[in-house]
C-alpha cells in the first residue's frame, strides 16, 4: 500500500508540474526590483556614501552660513537650518549603517539591520523640527518684510549648494539601486528636500533682490517648510514599514517564486514570508516535494533552491521547510490564517 501511495503522489506531482502557476504581480502594488549586492558589498557602499554625505553636509553649512550672514535672507536661513539638521542626520546615518552591518550576536540572532530604521525615524523627527522652525520664521518675516541684501552673492552660494546636493543625490541613488539601504534612503530624502529648498531659496532671493518683492523671500521659506514635511512623511512611512516587517514588493516575491519552482522536484510552495532588515533580506517558505523523497534527497533539493534564490538576493537569510506532496495539514503557526497573503497553495497568490 505504501508503494501504491507513493506512485499516486508521484503521478499527482507530475500532473501538477504543467499546471503550476507563478503569481502575477499586481501592477498597482509592484515596482521594479532593483539589483541587490551581497551584504558585505552593501556595507562597503553604504559606508562610503554616508561618509560623503557627512562631508557634503558640513561643507554646505559653512557655505550657507557665510551667505546668510551677508544677506539676512530668510530663505537662506531656512536652507541653512535644514543643512544644519542634515549634519546631525548624516552623522546618525553614518553610525547606523556601520552598526547595522555588524554580524549577529547572542542577543540579536537576526542581526542589527533595524538600526537603519531607527536612524530614519530620527531623520524624520529632525526634518519635522526643521520645517516647524522655518515655517515660523517665514511667517514672522511675511508679516514684517525686510530687504534682502547682496542678492547676487546669495544666489551664487545657492547655485553651488544646489549643484553639490544634486551630485550627492545622484551618488546615493546609485548606491540605493544596489543596496536597498533604508538609512541611505532616508538620508537621500533629506537631500532631495534640500534640492527643493535650494531652488525655493534661489527664487525667493532672486525675486526679493532684483524685483524688490520682499514677501517672495518669506513665501519661499514657507514652501521649503511644506516640502520638508512632505519628505519627512515619506521617510516616516519607509522606516515604519521596516520596523513592522512589511513584505517585499510583489515583483520580488514573484521572482522568489519563479526561482524556487524552477526545479520540477518542487511541485508547489506556500506560506512565503519575506522582510528586509537593513542590508539583509529574510525569506521563509514551505516547499512541497514527493512524499517518498528521502531526507538526503530533500536536503539536496532545498539547497539547490536556496542557491537559485541567492542569485537574485545575495546573502539573503533563507529558510525553506519541506512538506510532503498531498498532505494539507497546516503547522498551526499564528500567521497561517486562511486567505492571508503568502499562505495560499499551488502558487496562487504566494
Amino acid at each position: 500500500m505504501g508503494a501504491e501511495l507513493s506512485r499516486s503522489l508521484d503521478r499527482a506531482r507530475m500532473d501538477n508540474q504543467d499546471s503550476r502557476t507563478v503569481p502575477t504581480p499586481n501592477p498597482q502594488r509592484s515596482k521594479p526590483a532593483p539589483a541587490i549586492v551581497s551584504p558585505a558589498q552593501a556595507a562597503r557602499l553604504t559606508r562610503g556614501v554616508t561618509a560623503l554625505s557627512v562631508g557634503v553636509a558640513v561643507t554646505l553649512v559653512l557655505v550657507k552660513l557665510i551667505g546668510w550672514r551677508s544677506s539676512g535672507s530668510v530663505a537662506m536661513l531656512a536652507s541653512l537650518a535644514d543643512s544644519g539638521l542634515d549634519v546631525v542626520a548624516a552623522v546618525a546615518t553614518f553610525v547606523a549603517v556601520r552598526y547595522a552591518a555588524t554580524p549577529p550576536d547572542e542577543d540579536h540572532r537576526y542581526g542589527h539591520g533595524k538600526a537603519e530604521a531607527f536612524s530614519s525615524l530620527l531623520q524624520a523627527t529632525l526634518v519635522f523640527t526643521s520645517a516647524a522652525l522655518i515655517g515660523w520664521q517665514a511667517i514672522v518675516r511675511l508679516l514684517a518684510p525686510q530687504a534682502v541684501k547682496t542678492g547676487a552673492e546669495s544666489l551664487l552660494i545657492m547655485v553651488v549648494a544646489t549643484a553639490a546636493t544634486g551630485a550627492l543625490v545622484w551618488v546615493q541613488s546609485w548606491v540605493l539601486s544596489r543596496t536597498r539601504s533604508l538609512a541611505v534612503s532616508g538620508d537621500r530624502a533629506h537631500y532631495i528636500a534640500d534640492l527643493g529648498s535650494n531652488l525655493a531659496a534661489l527664487v525667493g532671493i532672486g525675486l526679493a533682490s532684483f524685483l524688490h518683492w520682499e514677501q517672495a523671500d518669506a513665501l519661499a521659506g514657507l514652501f521649503v517648510a511644506a516640502w520638508l514635511v512632505w519628505g519627512a512623511l515619506g521617510v516616516l512611512k519607509d522606516s515604519s514599514d521596516s520596523l513592522m516587517d512589511r513584505e517585499l514588493d510583489d515583483a520580488d516575491r514573484s521572482a522568489i517564486t519563479t526561482l524556487v519552482l524552477a526545479d520540477p522536484a518542487i511541485a508547489h510552495m506556500h506560506a512565503l514570508r519575506t522582510r528586509a532588515s537593513g542590508p539583509v533580506v529574510h525569506i521563509q517558505l514551505h516547499a512541497e516535494i514527493a512524499a517518498h523523497t528521502t531526507l538526503v534527497e530533500a536536503q539536496d533539493i532545498l539547497v539547490r533552491a536556496e542557491q537559485r534564490v541567492h542569485t537574485k538576493f545575495p546573502g539573503a537569510d533563507i529558510l525553506i521547510l519541506p512538506d510532503p506532496l498531498g498532505y494539507d495539514a497546516r503547522h498551526g503557526h499564528a500567521l497561517s490564517k486562511e486567505g492571508a497573503k503568502g499562505d495560499e497553495v499551488e502558487g496562487e497568490q504566494i
